[in-house]
């Protein structure tokens, strides 16, 4: 081993082989999102250093998720957390039968009675007049707030917990990658006018393919079998004419540079927040301990933007024997309005 490889394998720890071919996986995630990085100086070795932070930054994040909790009608009655997204079982089986993504990871896995899905959903507070017992006396139009949810949507699946966990690291991995690219499509003062349209296209794109944490939060694109067809070949076709662009070595550089740099700080760009809250059976936010409320604790996480969002997301499990028999294409009949 030469001198320059032994100082560089000080840098970082040794991975075993199965980390090791992770890694690699990553990396070509992270290059698929802006294939010209491969045209830089030891592309893969300086964004592996890299990615590695980001890895275990993500898997924390990850690692700190609660179990999935069971998403069925029964569930409704006994977890204070399932009953609070849902205003009634039967919405609980409307709004996962609905799911396009779920129906057809069970048709792509017949053998399977259950399937991993995170549940994202938009969260707001409605600030409201209600009833209220003080003591004995019985209070009239007091202000209160009602924790809401809706626009709940499954995208992502696994077979087992461990699937979806992992399922979802890759999507933040995708995210950063994302977010690197948005930087290169601002940095107006090294990068050429062309190839700053170009990249800036490339993040339209891809944020409507879905690609990153939207889909782990459940934004994915609104969008038929078609459509999506019709983007990937847009995706492809910006690929090939950023590929194409000749620019300066030193830009190639740069990007690389900036791709890095994202993933070198990734508490910059990626987190899940926790929050918990106590919530009566009507969504009605409580001080204090009343009859039928309960303590719930969900995850919120950042959709970038301008400006930004945030949606609620849990890990569930889900039964093929709860799905609606002949399906639900709500979404479908949404989009032909």
């Amino acid at each position: 081993m030469g001198v320059l490889a032994w100082l560089s394998s000080l840098k970082q720890p040794q991975r075993a082989h199965g980390e090791s071919a992770r890694l690699d996986e990553m990396v070509e995630r992270a290059i698929a999102v802006n294939p010209r990085l491969r045209f830089a100086r030891r592309h893969k070795e300086r964004l592996g250093d890299a990615v590695a932070v980001s890895l275990d930054y993500i898997d924390a994040l990850i690692g700190a998720l609660p179990p999935s909790h069971e998403a069925n009608s029964a569930a409704w009655s006994t977890d204070p957390l399932i009953r609070a997204l849902f205003a009634t079982p039967d919405d609980l089986a409307k709004l996962f039968s609905r799911s396009e993504e779920l129906r057809d990871f069970f048709a792509q896995n017949p053998a399977l009675s259950h399937a991993y899905a995170t549940l994202g959903m938009a969260m707001y507070e409605r600030h409201v007049l209600g009833v209220a017992l003080e003591g004995e006396m019985v209070r009239q139009d007091v202000p209160q707030t009602k924790l809401c949810f809706s626009d709940h949507r499954v995208i992502i699946c696994g077979q087992t917990e461990t699937d979806l966990r992992d399922e979802i690291a890759r999507r933040l991995v995708d995210q950063l990658a994302l977010e690197g690219l948005a930087r290169l499509a601002i940095d107006r003062r090294d990068l050429i006018t062309k190839g700053r349209a170009l990249l800036e296209a490339r993040v339209a794109l891809l944020e409507r393919q879905g690609v990153g944490i939207r889909a782990v939060l459940g934004e994915g694109p609104d969008a038929s079998a078609d459509e999506l067809a019709r983007l990937k070949v847009q995706i492809d076709d910006n690929a090939r004419n950023l590929a194409a662009l000749r620019v300066p070595t030193e830009a190639i550089e740069l990007e690389l540079d900036r791709v890095c740099e994202v993933y070198l700080h990734p508490a910059d760009y990626l987190y899940i927040d926790t929050r918990r809250v106590r919530l009566d059976l009507m969504n009605v936010v409580r001080q204090d301990v009343t009859q039928g409320s309960r303590e719930i604790e969900f995850r919120v996480a950042r959709i970038p933007g301008d400006p930004p969002r945030t949606r609620a997301f849990a890990l569930v499990r889900y039964s093929r024997a709860e799905l609606l028999p002949g399906g639900l294409d709500i979404d479908a009949v949404m989009r032909a309005l």
